[in-house]
């Protein structure tokens, strides 16, 4: 997140410290996000403000109910040939770029295909499809080399990366490159021309938008936008921003401190409400390549000590409505969410249990570096929770404060600590992102091709390749609670509760939760 500022019409307001109340218009929604957009291209980042941002200005042939399952958006619908090899999805009428060309068949293979070289789904199609063609201008065509029922569900899930639609000639852009033209087909147009990275960025209602006829469900059915601009406006400071959302200077902030809830609960012209049941699951992630993580035994010495409450009420506070323990390695409420052996985390806590464990592990006093990005405040509530049990379970814990920058390339570094390496840290994933198998990263135990730790687990592939070809939802129910019971044997990483970052908005600003998301469809103004 960057500077404060505020948009009005003319170019010199851009500058301007505030704008007062009486300048907003009416039609114009004022919203804080929660970081930077440092990028407009949500294929190549997978930064969650990209993909809010994407789906934001880009449709997709598919959405996500409330019920967690896909139904057709920009599709018309699918047919699937009898030996579940050929898929040929029909699109709807009257879809229109922001340009005015009409969506085309060959415009979706074209981002498809992009698409499928930077997500960890859509690396599944490159290895089974046979062909991705456009027979007709509203007909895609996909043939695999096996059955994958979930395909639907890999082109419409809204978790990074988002295979969002573009204009055939902007998805011929390399995947590894970033697109510089933000022409999209959804609900809004983003003005490139008034953007401003740190400052603002500025969408407006595209006319030629058809919305389906369903009602909106989630990020499903309609999207009827009532706003004719929405402005995001960048604000690093938490009470910079509280203020700008209580003096009327913004109308909705996407995270608000925890510890500033009480005093926006104050004012009653603000709601405070979770937006996203999916929330964000906490893990505690170690590094499988060197002593002491690399030996499983001490892994599970410390499942008999961790309390998931104790992690969130440090992350998030007391609100029971905030959080969701106890939690497994599915988001808690999703279709395969379970209580397979879950007693390992919600049963008694026994700290003896676990220094037990742990004397009768290999672990001989290493040096244990815990990273902490103390420049967000949910990750370093986390690891201040997590470095004090390793002390107290007996581990001998480095613990060096770095902002999450810095961070990120670390954990890249698969060195020793002793040149310059890690030993554990603490992070969030998005619910969606881990509610089922496939998109799972920290469940993948594919080696140096995993998620930073890089365990090489093969029991968790191969039920990854079983969930893929389940053929129901009752099959994949059963591939998951197989899943947990493996990884609470494996320990590939300990869920530590489930954050649901709670949003605040003015209520003259109506249906943000019945919309179910924070891309301002549904939402109007009382």
């Amino acid at each position: 997140m960057s500077r404060r500022a505020s948009l009005g019409g003319a170019a010199a307001l851009l500058g301007a410290p505030s704008l007062a109340s009486a300048q907003a218009s009416a039609r114009t929604l004022r919203f804080i996000p929660q970081a930077n957009l440092a990028s407009i291209d949500p294929v190549w980042s997978t930064a969650v403000v990209v993909r809010n941002h994407g789906l934001m200005v880009y449709d997709l042939l598919y959405g996500l109910g409330a019920d967690y399952q896909v139904r057709p958006q920009m599709a018309e619908g699918h047919e699937i040939g009898v030996d579940g090899l050929t898929w040929t999805i029909s699109l709807r009428e009257g879809l229109k770029f922001h340009d005015n060309e009409p969506v085309r068949a060959r415009d979706c293979v074209a981002s498809i295909l992009r698409w499928s070289k930077r997500d960890v789904l859509g690396s599944r199609l490159v290895a089974l499809g046979e062909e991705v063609s456009a027979p007709d201008d509203r007909t895609i065509r996909i043939r695999l080399k096996k059955p994958w029922p979930g395909l639907a569900w890999a082109l419409g899930k809204p978790s990074a990366n988002i295979c969002a639609i573009m204009p055939e000639r902007v998805a011929r852009t390399d995947p590894f490159t970033q697109i510089t033209d933000p022409t999209g087909s959804g609900p809004f147009r983003f003005r490139r021309d008034l953007f401003r990275p740190g400052d603002v960025a500025v969408y407006e209602r595209f006319e030629g938008y058809v919305p389906r006829s369903e009602p909106t469900d989630f990020l499903a059915g309609a999207k009827p936008v009532h706003f004719d601009r929405v402005e995001w406006r960048i604000m690093p400071d938490p009470a910079t921003a509280g203020a700008a959302l209580q003096n009327n200077e913004a109308d909705w902030w996407e995270t608000p401190l925890p510890d500033l809830l009480p005093l926006l609960r104050r004012n009653r012209d603000i709601e405070i409400g979770v937006v996203n049941p999916a929330g964000n699951l906490g893990v505690l992630r170690f590094n499988f390549l060197h002593p002491p993580f690399n030996d499983v035994a001490v892994r599970r010495a410390l499942l008999p000590a961790v309390d998931q409450r104790a992690f969130m009420d440090a992350a998030i506070g007391t609100d029971a409505g905030l959080s969701v323990v106890p939690a497994g390695v599915f988001t808690p409420g999703t279709p395969l969410a379970n209580g397979a052996g879950l007693e390992a985390l919600s049963g008694p806590r026994d700290l003896e249990a676990a220094r037990a464990a742990l004397r009768a592990s290999s672990y001989a006093g290493q040096r244990v570096v815990m990273m902490s990005a103390t420049d967000l405040p949910v990750l370093q509530n986390l690891s201040e929770v997590a470095a004090d049990l390793l002390r107290r379970v007996g581990f001998n814990v480095d613990f060096p404060a770095m902002d999450w920058g810095t961070q990120i390339q670390r954990r890249t570094n698969r060195n020793p600590v002793e040149q310059g390496g890690w030993s554990v840290f603490c992070t969030t994933w998005e619910g969606l992102d881990v509610s089922v198998p496939g998109s799972h990263q920290p469940l993948r135990g594919n080696g140096a091709q995993a998620w930073s730790g890089w365990p090489t687990m093969p029991r968790l592939e191969a039920l990854r390749e079983q969930w893929f070809d389940a053929p129901d939802q009752a099959a994949a129910q059963r591939v998951a609670q197989e899943i947990q019971r493996v990884a609470w044997d494996e320990v590939p990483f300990i869920p530590l509760g489930l954050v649901r970052p709670p949003q605040a908005w003015r209520r003259s600003i109506t249906g943000v939760v019945r919309g179910g998301s924070s891309l301002f469809w549904g939402v109007r103004r009382a």
